[in-house]
């Protein structure tokens, strides 16, 4: 979903990635800040380019911005940029920025292919880490690799089952929250989304745009809704591509304790739920040729699939446990070529008894650090200070089975993704709750998926509505994003949006270039942005 990405699969969890604001805090906080955007007396960063590595087609280089823009003369944070320089000779309008849901340092060289060519031609596209998050200044609450490491083996993979490990987990990220108060409390305050906001309007600042062009996906879409209400006259172009209702994100701005998790209030329990049944219908009539797991037929597969579930709940394939696989699953569905098929191939390797092969990493991209550390406290940090969810460890075994009741087995996943937030230490200083109907500059371009396992349809729908002029373009296909899922219609239409500036016709609906299984797909070359939150899978 929402959260940072992970970069690799076994770290999906951040992907819409990044995370949400937790608490009651007052909604007048740093008010002036908002209404000016952040104070006219920080300087814009210098930004030196440079060869990411040798052979490398990237360019990188270090932004400094100010930890806390109510004190610019303050504490400085470093940020890892990213810049692919466009590919036509004098035909260059400006510079795209994408925000991929994570660290862009990593998945923008993943994901650069599956930008349209004409927008590779003509745009700059840089990407950043944002802070608190991998190759930039980061939230990091372990002395070592190995400290984490046996931090994470110590809670259940996916979510807990059962009472033990209910408790274990809760403890795991009790204990967390207490190493990260230790280590940097202040840098926790200053993750927020409207502080990256900033950043990205001192970026565009450094790079000598008058104006913003930006794509951003997953987490990026509130990112992107951010910036467009913090400066609203600075918008040129703006695609929110996997959108966020932002009136879920904030829980309605309310001042009360929120009742649901951040998840649950978008709907990813459901969007998930009907991704799978997708899944599983379609993998059942398109036969074991296509489908390793196919059981003949759509009913039957989707029963063979449920027989697993209990299965596993019983006795686990090795280290395939039910929440792992879980987990597992609903990640796997973000990208459907290869995604879909190899996951097909997974399950009947478990439904035979076998040991499952996780799903292996992308390649690494030509840069300084090409795995940079990407802990759950990452993702908490934005998360947590962010969006509002519940305090209380004890809400979240009854919130499992209500979401389990309306969404399955994708629902207890959904409802755990969060937990780390009940003993989060830190709220955002300078949080944005509103409003979102700012008129912009420009249009900006709402897409979304109808079947995305993350970022529901209708979030995307609830974005287009909320923001003052935005229009919505329907892709009638699955996964996480179109970006990451590719149509030729999309593209076109965000091609001739971002070059000339011309939307697409109101209620325009586009297709997938390739159904689920069909062995002629091409295979995009880029990480899995994700969003599991807090509480993802390790595979």
């Amino acid at each position: 979903m929402p959260l940072i990405r992970a970069a690799t699969a076994g770290r999906r969890r951040y992907a819409v990635i990044l995370a949400a604001l937790v608490t009651c805090v007052n909604v007048l906080t740093g008010q002036d800040l908002a209404a000016a955007g952040g104070p006219p007396s920080a300087p814009a960063p210098r930004l030196d380019w440079s060869r990411c590595a040798r052979g490398s087609a990237f360019d990188c280089a270090t932004a400094r911005v100010p930890l806390d823009y109510a004190d610019p003369g303050g504490r400085t944070i470093e940020l890892a940029v990213i810049k692919r320089k466009a590919t036509g000779p004098g035909r260059r309008i400006g510079t795209l920025f994408f925000n991929p849901g994570g660290p862009g340092t990593v998945q923008m060289p993943q994901d650069y292919p599956l930008f349209p060519r004409e927008v590779r031609e003509r745009f700059d596209i840089v990407s950043w880490d944002p802070r608190g998050i991998g190759n930039s200044t980061a939230v990091n609450c372990f002395a070592s690799a190995e400290e984490a490491a046996d931090w994470s083996a110590g809670r259940a993979a996916g979510f807990p089952v059962g009472a033990q490990e209910r408790t274990a987990f809760i403890a795991a990220y009790r204990d967390l929250a207490r190493r990260c108060e230790r280590r940097d409390p202040v840098l926790l305050r200053h993750v927020s989304t409207a502080d990256t906001a900033r950043d990205l309007d001192q970026l565009r600042r450094a790079v000598g745009e008058s104006r913003l062009n930006y794509q951003g996906i997953s987490y990026g879409s509130i990112l992107g809704a951010t910036y467009a209400n913090l400066f609203p006259g600075r918008v040129r172009a703006m695609i929110l591509d996997g959108g966020i209702a932002p009136q879920a994100w904030t829980d309605h701005a309310s001042g009360a304790a929120p009742r649901l998790t951040t998840f649950l209030r978008m709907g990813s329990d459901r969007t998930a739920a009907a991704t799978l049944d997708q899944f599983l219908s379609l993998c059942g009539t398109a036969g074991t040729a296509r489908c390793a797991f196919s059981a003949g037929g759509a009913q039957a597969t989707r029963d063979k699939f449920d027989q697993l579930m209990r299965r596993l709940r019983e006795r686990p394939v090795g280290a395939w446990t039910y929440g792992r696989t879980v987990g597992d699953v609903v990640n796997s569905l973000y990208v459907v070529h290869p995604g879909w098929t190899e996951l097909a191939g997974r399950l009947q390797d478990l439904w035979r008894g076998r040991v499952a092969e996780p799903a292996p990493p992308p390649p690494a991209p030509a840069v300084p650090q090409p795995r940079p550390y990407l802990g759950d406290e990452q993702a908490g940090a934005v998360l947590c200070g962010d969006s509002p969810n519940p305090r209380d460890p004890g809400a979240y075994h009854a919130l499992e089975e209500a979401a389990a009741a309306r969404a399955g087995d994708a629902g207890r996943l959904w409802a755990w993704a969060a937990e780390g937030c009940a003993a989060w230490p830190a709220v955002a200083a300078d949080p944005y709750r509103g409003p979102w109907n700012k008129p912009t500059a420009h249009p900006v371009l709402v897409v979304g998926n109808v079947y995305d396992p993350s970022t529901p349809y209708a979030d995307a729908q609830s974005m287009a509505r909320d923001l003052a002029d935005a229009l919505l373009l329907t892709d009638e296909g699955y996964g996480h994003t179109a970006l990451l899922n590719p149509s030729s219609c999309v593209k076109a239409h965000e091609s001739r949006y971002l070059v000339d500036g011309a939307l697409p016709a109101a209620g325009t609906t586009c297709r997938p270039d390739t159904p689920p299984f069909d062995d002629a797909a091409p295979q995009p070359v880029g990480g899995v942005a994700t969003g599991g939150g807090l509480a993802g899978t390790d595979s």
